[in-house]
């Protein structure tokens, strides 16, 4: 495992592109954001369909939810892992339920069968927890957890709806175009052992319909 400085990371917009962009990708002034009691209540459905509420509000793995709503084994593209020690990052403020220092690791998912790319995803992991729990970054977060019978609980803190010009590319979509995110804490034993924060392509539209009613 690489870990860069925080302060040299350059992450590409795609596999292909050396096209540098900011530390970590989030919704940039977001044009809808929900809390923790948001989350609990649903949202109306002309704001997120019941499809899409199922999926972004639920508490079940989004990398099983893809390889089951796609049928095709999805892959993870991992683009930088950075030493911040206990640098917040700019996070959301959930990040000091995460022990200094903590690793930032972030990738794409896509599908093996169509090469779609469906989200990007940030986490926030203390050392010795990754150690512990991601020995192998290439595997989805769930795969490796499953190995170790872990029990888990998704912790929801935020949705968001917004744009993020710095993804659109390997999204296939354009600049102006909105996405739906999300943040929240995975716990085991009593303990958050990673923050994660998940901005998801129109692309899952596809499979779930129209995000609005």
């Amino acid at each position: 495992m690489t870990l860069i400085s925080p302060k040299s990371i350059q992450i590409p917009n795609s596999p292909n592109s050396n096209t540098p962009t900011p530390a970590w990708n989030r919704i940039e002034e977001p044009m809808w954001q929900g809390s923790e009691e948001d989350i609990r209540k649903g949202l109306p459905f002309n704001l997120l369909a019941p499809t899409w509420q199922m999926f972004l509000m639920g508490d079940g793995a989004p990398t099983r939810h893809l390889q089951l709503l796609t049928q095709s084994a999805i892959s993870v593209d991992v683009v930088a892992m950075t030493a911040i020690g206990d640098d917040d990052d700019q996070a959301p403020a959930d990040i000091a339920a995460i022990a200094a220092p903590r690793i930032r690791r972030q990738i794409w998912l896509r599908s093996q069968q169509t090469g779609e790319v469906f989200s990007h995803a940030t986490s926030w992991w203390s050392e010795a927890t990754m150690q512990k729990y991601l020995k192998d970054p290439s595997l989805p977060i769930w795969v490796s957890l499953n190995q170790k019978y872990t029990e888990l609980y998704r912790d929801l803190k935020g949705i968001y709806k917004g744009r993020c010009p710095n993804v659109a590319e390997t999204f296939g979509s354009s600049e102006l175009d909105t996405y739906w995110a999300r943040h929240y804490l995975l716990w085991h034993g009593g303990e958050p052992i990673t923050m994660i924060y998940e901005i998801y392509s129109p692309a899952i539209g596809k499979y779930l319909g129209s995000s609005s009613l």
